[in-house]
């Protein structure tokens, strides 16, 4: 987080096909292969120490009118090279 970031800059909020809504952190933003993908946990009401909460990966995309969206990344092999890179970013970071 920069210095001039609050923790609420970092919760977005994303609407399913159902319209249900639901709070993510923003934990970390990965960018390979000339695209941009959003690493979210999901913000839990009530944490605990079982539910750490639900870490997801989307791709950032435009819509029809040219706004940024988060989308699903639909093909396995980009989402396990994706989630690999964060990994090893986590790791090099740790070092």
């Amino acid at each position: 987080m920069t210095n001039g970031e609050s923790e609420e800059e970092r919760i977005i909020t994303l609407v399913d096909e159902n319209g249900d809504e639901e709070d993510y952190e923003v934990i970390d933003i990965v960018e390979m292969e000339d695209a941009q993908y959003a690493v979210l946990l999901a913000v839990e009401e009530n944490p605990d120490e079982e539910n750490e909460g639900e870490v997801i990966i989307l791709k950032f995309g435009k819509d029809d009118t040219g706004s940024d969206i988060l989308v699903t990344i639909e093909d396995d092999e980009e989402w396990e090279r994706v989630a690999d890179a964060w990994e090893e970013k986590l790791v090099d970071e740790a070092e």
